[in-house]
């Protein structure tokens, strides 16, 4: 215990959009962000080959600004705390339905340089949250260029095409397999994932994301 707050003392726990220092009251989010972050509501774009997908936030503000951060500045904690909480919106049928928890994986080439893979400690999360482990399924046998670099949605689908092959197809065979990545854009990796998984054996496939890009706030 006293080793605890001695912790809480140095490193005091902060809000995991905003980075600001939470009160005794408040966990994981303060309460400003807890009312005031736009919620993800349902899908409005389907992804080709993910039977349904759904989110947690939309991707902007401080929600962008914490995943970049947890991505790109080794703020790996924070990957437990987005876990925790997608586990609670997986409650909502039919993502509570599934019979093999996995994710979409960065290339070897990228967890050696970033020190993991930000999705798998998500997973990781999520799994002990809801007592199912993830299972490694998907690998990624090319790296392409980021995603993030590309707007046209052609050229995206084209980046991550053959990007990914399953490890042992008997791990999913007749299995409905829930698929979790961080963002969601426009969902080609999530739509390339799903296909080599329902390829090689899968009954269906899910997607669920911390955030999702709003296309509606684009036009």
């Amino acid at each position: 215990m006293i080793w605890y707050w001695l912790l809480d003392l140095i490193f005091p726990p902060k809000c995991i959009l905003c980075q600001k220092i939470l009160s005794r009251e408040e966990t994981d989010l303060c309460h400003s962000c807890r009312t005031d972050t736009e919620e993800f509501t349902k899908p409005n774009h389907k992804i080709s080959f993910v039977a349904g997908w759904t989110s947690m936030w939309y991707y902007s503000d401080t929600v962008r600004k914490s995943l970049l951060l947890y991505k790109f500045h080794n703020q790996r904690s924070f990957g437990s705390v987005y876990g925790r909480m997608l586990a609670v919106k997986l409650n909502e049928k039919p993502f509570c339905d599934y019979d093999v928890l996995t994710w979409v994986p960065v290339s070897p080439q990228r967890r050696w340089k970033r020190g993991y893979d930000q999705v798998e400690l998500i997973a990781k999360a999520v799994g002990t949250e809801r007592n199912t482990p993830p299972v490694c399924v998907l690998r990624k046998v090319r790296n392409p260029k980021p995603q993030s670099r590309l707007t046209d949605v052609a050229k995206r689908k084209a980046n991550v095409l053959g990007a990914f092959a399953v490890t042992d197809p008997q791990l999913i065979a007749g299995k409905r397999v829930l698929l979790l990545d961080d963002i969601i854009t426009t969902g080609a990796t999530a739509s390339e994932c799903a296909r080599v998984l329902l390829t090689a054996g899968a009954k269906e496939v899910y997607c669920a994301a911390v955030a999702a890009l709003n296309k509606e706030k684009r036009r």
